[in-house]
């Protein structure tokens, strides 16, 4: 851990994301000439070589803000609401802004970082972008396909607002998810372009994972459903037999040796067969 880190801060390893943060505020500087370009290009460099916290630090230690207010680059892991947005909005310029499929194809999927506008084009040709998983650079994405003789398929996950402006000609965009709500702080993606003799598809998706633990989920239900339809019928069950017993000890009370009326008629034989 090295002197400039904060006072206690573990020596952590950096993420991406965290990265990220730092070279904005560096673009900032460079921006309002704080930096001129060969201090910008060595920090940046220093910056994306960067593994953990206490070598970020110092890299913006003397880069104010607008007026003397020194910056605060926050370092730390700050909890997120489960299943919050906010999470995956982390800033930056993304992992890939283009792509291109001439007789062949492209695939943008996993655990990756959209950026604000990506590129797309594909002749004879087909494409992949997939946003289940993807980290966001901003709140808005904009895809701008261009597709000829070829398609590109657009995924997005639930609660994503989605706006298509293509054009085909003989060619198509999806409309299918345009119009659909978004829930409150999810990315917005703005699709565009271009389609001869193509097409640009977009559906929404859960990912594999949430499909999985849905079936498990189903399962579980089905088998709690079972056991408890088992438990039903066995105790339907067992009060049948109950039923059966105290009917059957109903009709022994009933025809018993206690009233005579099951032992006269032997008895009556046996004393007839003494006299004779």
């Amino acid at each position: 851990m090295t002197d400039d880190a904060a006072p206690g801060l573990p020596d952590l390893r950096a993420s991406d994301a965290d990265r990220e943060r730092v070279a904005e505020v560096l673009r900032d500087a460079l921006a309002e000439g704080r930096l001129d370009m060969t201090e910008f290009e060595e920090r940046l460099e220093e910056t994306y070589k960067a593994r953990t916290y206490g070598e970020l630090a110092p890299i913006t230690r003397d880069l104010p803000v607008a007026g003397v207010t020194p910056p605060v680059v926050s370092l730390h892991k700050e909890p997120l609401e489960e299943g919050s947005w906010a999470g995956r909005i982390v800033g930056g310029e993304g992992s890939s802004t283009w792509a291109v499929a001439v007789l062949s194809g492209f695939q943008r999927r996993g655990r990756w970082t959209a950026p604000r506008r990506f590129n797309c084009f594909a002749f004879w040709g087909g494409g992949e972008i997939d946003l289940r998983e993807a980290n966001f650079a901003a709140g808005e994405i904009e895809i701008n396909c261009v597709a000829i003789m070829g398609g590109v398929q657009i995924t997005v996950p639930p609660g994503v607002e989605v706006v298509v402006r293509g054009i085909g000609v003989m060619g198509g965009f999806d409309q299918r998810e345009t119009g659909v709500p978004g829930d409150p702080g999810a990315p917005r993606v703005v699709v565009g372009g271009f389609a001869f003799w193509g097409g640009v598809g977009i559906e929404r998706k859960k990912t594999r994972a949430a499909r999985r633990q849905e079936k498990l989920d189903r399962k579980a239900a089905k088998r709690e459903l079972r056991s408890s339809s088992r438990e039903d019928e066995g105790e339907a069950h067992r009060r049948m037999l109950e039923g059966h017993r105290d009917l059957l000890r109903g009709h022994g009370l009933g025809h018993g040796r206690g009233d005579g009326a099951g032992s006269g008629p032997r008895e009556g034989r046996r004393e007839h067969r003494y006299e004779d």
